[in-house]
């Protein structure tokens, strides 16, 4: 499994394998599971994934961090990765966790449908 490095990579992958609606669905399925109340519609527009996740991680980060970090945990987002970001800039941040959180699960909807 090629591992994609950007959010337009990802979901070409994730529309061209008819996977899209399955990574929906299991971003609802570990916020549920987190205690997030977000809940993202089958049919939203990538775009309108992507803002919303970001706009969630940020306050996440700004106003419930033990939160957030029980979302790391239960999507299983790799520590090492987070750590290596650089975490001066609040908004930036978010936009990189936002993705390294879809990247994870997009490999989790990706290992279950190939086997």
């Amino acid at each position: 499994m090629q591992i994609p490095t950007t959010f337009d990579t990802l979901i070409a992958e994730a529309n061209q394998l008819n996977l899209y609606k399955k990574l929906v669905l299991q971003l609802n399925k570990d916020f549920l599971l987190a205690n997030i109340d977000l809940d993202f519609h089958e049919d939203i527009l990538p775009t309108s994934l992507k803002l919303l996740l970001h706009e969630t991680v940020y306050q996440l980060i700004q106003e419930k961090f033990a939160e957030y970090l029980n979302l790391l945990y239960i999507i299983d987002v790799p520590e090492k990765q987070v750590k290596a970001l650089d975490g001066s800039d609040t908004l930036k941040l978010s936009e990189q966790v936002s993705f390294l959180i879809l990247k994870r699960e997009w490999q989790k909807v990706w290992f279950r449908n190939k086997y």
